[in-house]
């Protein structure tokens, strides 16, 4: 009885997908090293808020650190990185128009008004 040696990664056959190329997806270990890196970025987030030289800066580096954990988790887990453009651009599209409103709403309401 002959063993089948499954370490290896199966071949296929079919076409490359419409742009032309096969795209790599990420691995679980890719997968686990961002959640480190988010659960890092997370910490840091919890601990600049306790850090009482840090009031002057806490919404500018919460702001950046939301920025750094949104991109992470676009780019690899909504697999922005490794997918068409296409995707990226309908999901850039509704992020611009989200923003849009928002700030519309902000300044119906004055907010931004001294």
């Amino acid at each position: 009885m002959e063993e089948v040696d499954t370490t290896q990664a199966e071949v296929t056959t079919s076409p490359p997908p419409a742009g032309g190329r096969w795209v790599r997806h990420p691995s679980p270990r890719e997968y686990v090293r961002i959640a480190v890196i988010l659960a890092m970025v997370t910490a840091a987030e919890v601990a600049i808020y306790y850090i009482e030289a840090a009031k002057d800066l806490l919404i500018p580096l919460l702001f950046l650190f939301a920025f750094i954990k949104f991109t992470l988790v676009v780019l690899w887990f909504m697999h922005l990185r490794f997918d068409s453009r296409t995707y990226a651009r309908f999901f850039v599209l509704g992020l611009a128009g989200a923003v849009t409103l928002y700030i519309a709403v902000l300044l119906m309401f004055r907010t931004f008004a001294t």
